[in-house]
Order: C-alpha cells, then sequence, then structure tokens
C-alpha cells in the first residue's frame, strides 16, 4: 500500500500538469484570436483616418482615384465606422460638379443645390487669383451644384498569402430564408452543421460531412449553389440595403510594408466566382474560390453550428 502511494501522487501530478498545460494552450489561442480580431478593428481605424485626411494622404488619394474619383475634384470628404454592417468602412464624397460620375462602385450618388451662404464663405476663403465666376442661370441664379456619393468599403487584413479569412457567417436558418433552400438542401446542411445528429457513424459524432451525406442530398446541395451562385457571391460580399459594399479592399501586411489593393464588389464577386461548384477533400463546399464550411470551434457551443464562408483575399491580388 505504502509503496503506491508514491506512484499516485506521480500520476496525480502527471494529469495537473496536463491540464495545466492544456488550459494555457487554449487561453493563449483564445489571446490570439482576440488579438487577431482587434488588429482588425486597428486597420479599420486607419483606413478610416486616411480617407479623412485625404486632402495630403498619398495612399487616400490612389484609393480615391482607383475608385474613380479626381481627388482635385473632392470638395470634401467624411469617413466613418458603421456598426454590423457588410461595408466596414463608409466614405461620403462631395463634388463640386452637377452630374453623378460614372464610377465603377456600387455608390449610391444625388445631386443638390449648394447653398447661397455656404458658396460665399469658400469664395471668400479662395485665393482671389484662382476664382472663376460660375456660369449664370435663368432667374439670376448660380450654375453650381454638388453631387454626393456614399461608398461602403469592405476591409480585409491579412499577413500571409496563405491564410483565409470569413466573409460572412450565419445561422443556416438565416441563409435558407435569404436564399430560399429548398427542403431537401435544408435537410442536408443540418447534418452538416450538426443541427440534426448524423445518421450513420462518420468522421466525427456530432456531424456529418457532405461526402457523408446521402448522395442525393449531396448533389441537392452542388445543384442548389449552382444554379444561385451570382446572388449567394454577391450576397456573402456586398450584402444590400443602405449600407451594403460597393467595393473590397485586402490590407496585405506580411511584415512592416503593407500593401493594398481595392476592387469593386461586382468586380471581386466575378473573380471569387470563377471555378465550378463541388466538395473539397474535406468533405466541405467549394463555391468558385470560396470554401463554405461549419464554424466549429467555440469549445462546443451551439454557435459552433453556425454556417461559415471563407476566401483567401491576397488572391484578390491578382484580379485585374
Amino acid at each position: 500500500m505504502y509503496k503506491l502511494l508514491p506512484r499516485l501522487f506521480l500520476s496525480a501530478a502527471i494529469v495537473l500538469l496536463a491540464a495545466s498545460v492544456s488550459f494555457a494552450q487554449s487561453t493563449a489561442a483564445a489571446k490570439v484570436g482576440s488579438e487577431t480580431a482587434k488588429g482588425g478593428f486597428r486597420n479599420e481605424d486607419v483606413i478610416r483616418d486616411k480617407f479623412n485626411a485625404w486632402k495630403t494622404d498619398v495612399d487616400a488619394q490612389a484609393w480615391l482615384r482607383e475608385m474613380g474619383y479626381d481627388p482635385a475634384k473632392v470638395a470634401s470628404l467624411v469617413a466613418s465606422k458603421p456598426h454590423g454592417e457588410k461595408a466596414d468602412v463608409e466614405v461620403r464624397i462631395s463634388l463640386l460638379q452637377s452630374e453623378p460620375p460614372a464610377l465603377a462602385g456600387g455608390q449610391s450618388c444625388n445631386s443638390k443645390a449648394i447653398p447661397q451662404s455656404r458658396k460665399d464663405a469658400e469664395e471668400e476663403a479662395r485665393p482671389q487669383s484662382r476664382t472663376s465666376e460660375a456660369p449664370a442661370l435663368a432667374g439670376g441664379q448660380s450654375g453650381e451644384s454638388e453631387v454626393e456619393c456614399r461608398e461602403g468599403i469592405s476591409i480585409k487584413l491579412v499577413s500571409s498569402n496563405q491564410g483565409f479569412n470569413q466573409i460572412d457567417k450565419r445561422w443556416l436558418a438565416h441563409y435558407a430564408r435569404m436564399w430560399k433552400m429548398p427542403a431537401d438542401v435544408v435537410e442536408a446542411l443540418k447534418l452538416f452543421v450538426g443541427e440534426t445528429p448524423p445518421t450513420k457513424p462518420g468522421r466525427s459524432k456530432d456531424r456529418m460531412f457532405l461526402d457523408e451525406i446521402d448522395p442525393k442530398l449531396k448533389d441537392a446541395v452542388i445543384k442548389f449553389f449552382t444554379d444561385n451562385k451570382a446572388t449567394i457571391i454577391s450576397d456573402l460580399f456586398a450584402g444590400d440595403g443602405e449600407h451594403s459594399a460597393g467595393w473590397v479592399m485586402v490590407a496585405f501586411k506580411p511584415s512592416e510594408k503593407t500593401e493594398w489593393v481595392i476592387r469593386s464588389s461586382k468586380r471581386t464577386v466575378e473573380f471569387y466566382s470563377e471555378g465550378e461548384v463541388g466538395l473539397t477533400r474535406g468533405g466541405n463546399l467549394k463555391i468558385g474560390r470560396i470554401t463554405m464550411q461549419r464554424k466549429g470551434g467555440d469549445a462546443g457551443r451551439e454557435t459552433a453550428k453556425m454556417l461559415q464562408f471563407k476566401i483567401n483575399p491576397v488572391e484578390l491580388f491578382n484580379a485585374k
């Protein structure tokens, strides 16, 4: 009996040590995830601030040109961060011209007359040598008007050219309503995310992969996403409504230097739509260049059953 005591103490010590290491690793992983998220938010703040400094910031001026705006013709610009919207940064641009510009993005523009009081103040502040009279209209009105455009930008920050970034994540029921999924597709995806228990043993006790479910259900999923690919990918990148994103920006920072690319959501959708709809080797769904998978993780909480869509953002540098 007494001889066994040292062994019992040793076994208990090993168990405690393993538990502490596991806890430390999970804490470290959570911290890394938290820091990644914070980095993303900081990046959005930086981009917002750079846009607001457009008069002197060369990056912001380059972004404006890429979006089809001549910085010299911008009268004013205000960038902000809407909360919980597809657009991470929203830019409102005022131009001194009478007609909305022909631009590549999904902007919303409207024209309005400039109030006389503001025109007088701008004229007083403008150097005399640069003033020029606007053409007079019938009734003695000035011909000056202002066009205001709204641009929503979705932003992705990455530090590796092999990294993957989430573009959308929701409950299956939300996607089923939004895309009007047939019953057999919903049935298959409930097995996929684990809302319905597996019907047979497989790689996971909690859910089934698409290559494990009934072939008819699997084919129904592939057909649905093939038939609706353009609409689905547009919703994933741009969204809809007042705060939709007309542009996608990727900030790639492998070291100290940051590289930027900005493309219209229309071009982004076209680029990431390239390719067939089919299964990956891991049993997830590939929709062109986009991967659909079960979220997983979250220490087994219900949120692990959400549906998630991911891309490699660095690929957007190849979209010309």
